[in-house]
């Protein structure tokens, strides 16, 4: 007999939490006021896909960042509150964000 079977007879009305497994991450996402805006652009004769307007802290920019680059194989960086992303993945790019929560716009073409 175990420590949880002489628990469970001398508190037979507890209801048992396990603490011992990960403790599930709970990712805030920023409220958006305004939608987020997903462009095109050519800079040097290279493509490119700038998503603007966004409201939030830089840390959760970057991470985003990070997962999209990851998520379309693609580079990018981040700059003066933008993400700017090699090649155009606007319908790509859409549909991860939309599904994310946010709301975006789409400008040019």
């Amino acid at each position: 007999m175990d420590l949880e079977d002489q628990l469970k007879q001398l508190f037979p009305d507890h209801i048992s939490t396990n603490t011992t497994g990960p403790i599930p991450k709970e990712e805030p996402i920023a409220i958006q006021e305004d939608p987020l805006v997903c462009k095109y652009e050519k800079r040097h004769g290279k493509v490119i896909t700038i998503i603007e307007n966004y409201q939030g802290p830089l840390k959760n920019l970057k991470e985003l960042t990070k997962e999209l680059k990851k998520t379309l194989s693609v580079g990018g960086t981040v700059k003066h509150n933008a993400i700017i992303l090699q090649g155009d993945y606007r319908d790509d790019i859409m549909t991860i964000l939309k599904n994310k929560g946010f709301y975006v716009k789409r400008v040019g073409g």
